[in-house]
């Protein structure tokens, strides 16, 4: 189970691929799944006031062989690349599995989240759709009342078509295709560049499925012998990989149950996610660093009345930093409510391994350990002390030095590298450019020249440094602040606000700008409560802890720092907003707003039908002009 493998050059000897025992392709799995789960296995949906559906995993595969005869009815043919701009919703699973059941490939993308940042959303959904050459967009009755603009700028050949209405179909056999075929198409983050496609195969997106369930045994036994219970429960965006393929897929695979919550939801009432593990038993529950944050920030005992947080066995941090002091405060925070010290696992992977790489040792508590921070910078890693990820009181800020949580070792099958910047090898305690092997690597970018794969490995683009068997990742290569001759991690300056009174934690920006005088660093910080004191605040605890000394703290509403589709902060486009003036708080939600979007929305729906009609004579717009009609009046 546990044959963990890492070293500055290291390929297991076995390379680990899908289990032959099981389906070679994704839509074979759910078939599987009807066919043996029990009646405690499927997909349950629940709102904010806990109210839930459920479906089990045979009424989904009836739902997607529906949905598949109703997309090739509606011309979709074997191969085509279809967008998917929808929810966490029942209308999600018809959409992905059917247009697998039609023998094309899926490519998930993020519904509106927020209604005051449209125009940025229109641009860069409509990048989207181009770049991965979808030929339709299935959206839900919401998403189609503003997608006109977008649709307006790529034209996809069959139009939008309407999520809710794909099951309603007669069902039809699912066509069938190879484990080497186009099974997805996901977008990277777009943290540091436009967001890229990337093409993952059945075959790879299995093996890092089964990588994943390897690692992590949901059915084994507890150390007083019961067995638990093995169940997933996420808030994660089901067009992220995290939440897609750590979740559905994991719990499609194994088969089992899984709860899923809106991002919303959780967001405004992070007890929700904890609630729904108590009361559904869960086992396997990830997140991002952010989210540990926001539950301890946020949530109340009265919240908790009656939770139990035993179950949860896997409660994995990934998709960003992970800061050791975070999750200490989460295992502090509800380790009373039954949470167990080893539940708390950083991980690193990424969308180009189609999800996980490495993953710490759920057996034991997390593995912190605390370096030289000059050393850091000049490219070495020295340990300073060495200490458990949990118990004992919090470290006290050292500017002198920084704590780093280890990502654990490479999964069964993988292999990771740490290479200069001329790609040799670099020895262990030696920061360099990480470089992953293993049998869910993409294939490359989407019809993209540049591609950075390079004999069989990954150049992620991520920092980091082997040290006693561990992966350590220090940040982004790019987002590195360069200060003199000694490289800062932003992370690590922005964690050191989380604790100012009145700062929004997990929503700052640390970003460094070249002037006549050299690079200068600028913190940006939204606040959640303003004061006169706050910025002077932000600056103390930025040289207390760090040692570094802001030239300037910008002080931002809520909501201001643009984000990815993720969550992720895009650090070096917010200096770009900046410096235009145009860093601004997303536009305040009015019926004017939603008026003049819907109206925006019609007209880029009647601009598509008309390029259509003049590059095509088949009119494959007809139901997006339905979809802008009196069925969609909403958008609350």
């Amino acid at each position: 189970m546990l044959d963990l493998y890492v070293g500055p050059h290291t390929i297991p000897p076995q390379a680990a691929l899908p289990n032959p025992a099981l389906p070679a392709t994704l839509f074979e799995c759910v078939q599987r799944a009807a066919d043996l789960a029990t009646h405690t296995d499927g997909v349950r949906f629940a709102d904010r006031k806990e109210r839930e559906i459920w479906l089990p995993w045979a009424e989904i595969l009836d739902r997607a062989l529906r949905s598949g005869a109703a997309l090739r009815d509606a011309g979709v043919h074997p191969g085509d690349r279809v967008a998917l701009v929808l929810p966490t919703d029942p209308i999600f699973l018809d959409a992905f599995f059917g247009v697998l059941a039609a023998g094309a490939v899926p490519a998930p993308l993020s519904p509106p989240l927020r209604l005051g940042r449209l125009a940025e959303w229109h641009t860069r959904t409509s990048a989207m759709i181009r770049a991965c050459g979808a030929s339709a967009v299935i959206a839900d009755s919401r998403c189609r009342r503003v997608l006109g603009e977008t649709v307006g700028r790529c034209t996809p050949r069959l139009g939008v078509l309407a999520a809710e209405s794909l099951h309603r179909h007669a069902p039809a056999a699912a066509l069938a295709v190879n484990d080497d075929d186009l099974a997805m198409v996901q977008f990277t983050s777009g943290a540091t560049h436009p967001p890229k496609p990337v093409g993952l195969s059945h075959r790879q997106i299995l093996a890092n499925t089964d990588a994943i369930l390897d690692f992590m045994p949901l059915n084994a036994r507890d150390p007083d012998g019961h067995p638990y219970q093995p169940a997933c429960v996420s808030w994660l965006p089901l067009h992220h990989d995290m939440g897609l393929i750590g979740c559905l897929f994991v719990a499609l695979r194994r088969p089992g149950p899984l709860t899923l919550l809106s991002p919303d939801d959780f967001l405004q009432r992070p007890a929700l996610w904890l609630r729904a593990i108590s009361r559904h038993r869960g086992t396997l529950a990830s997140a991002p660093n952010f989210a540990y944050a926001l539950c301890v920030e946020r949530i109340k005992d009265e919240d908790l009345d009656g939770v139990d947080l035993s179950s949860w066995r896997f409660a994995l941090s990934g998709a960003e930093p992970v800061s050791p002091r975070v999750l200490r405060r989460f295992h502090d925070r509800f380790a009373s409510f039954g949470l167990a010290a080893s539940a708390l696992t950083p991980t690193y992977g990424l969308s180009e391994a189609s999800l996980a790489v490495t993953c710490g040792d759920p057996r034991q508590p997390f593995r912190a350990r605390t370096f030289s921070r000059g050393a850091l910078a000049r490219g070495r890693a020295r340990e300073i002390t060495r200490r458990l990820g949990v118990g004992g009181p919090l470290p006290h800020a050292d500017p002198r030095t920084i704590e780093l949580a280890s990502v654990g070792r490479p999964l069964m099958g993988y292999g990771v590298e740490i290479r200069g910047s001329h790609g040799e090898m670099l020895p262990t305690q030696r920061v360099g450019r990480l470089w992953v092997h293993g049998p869910s690597l993409m294939r490359g970018y989407l019809d993209q020249r540049d591609q950075p794969i390079v004999d069989g490995w990954l150049d992620t683009n991520d920092l980091g440094f082997i040290y006693q068997g561990d992966l350590y990742v220090t940040g982004r290569a790019e987002d590195a602040i360069v200060l003199g001759d000694t490289r800062h991690s932003p992370h690590d300056i922005e964690s050191a606000l989380d604790d100012v009174d009145g700062v929004r934690a997990g929503c700052s920006a640390a970003v460094s700008e070249q002037n006549d005088d050299g690079e200068t660093l600028i913190v940006f910080v939204e606040y959640r409560t303003q004061r006169a004191e706050l910025a002077e605040d932000c600056r103390r605890a930025v040289r207390t802890t760090t040692g570094l000394d802001p030239s300037l703290v910008v002080l931002l509403a809520p909501g201001t720092l643009p984000r990815t589709s993720s969550g992720k902060i895009r650090r070096r486009q917010a200096l770009v907003h900046w410096k235009a003036g145009t860093l601004t708080p997303p536009a305040a939600v009015t019926p004017w707003l939603i008026a003049g979007a819907m109206a925006r929305s019609a007209l880029g729906y009647l601009r598509a039908r008309g390029r259509g009609e003049e590059a095509d004579p088949v009119d494959g717009l007809e139901a997006a002009n339905d979809a802008a009609g009196t069925d969609s009046v909403d958008v609350s």
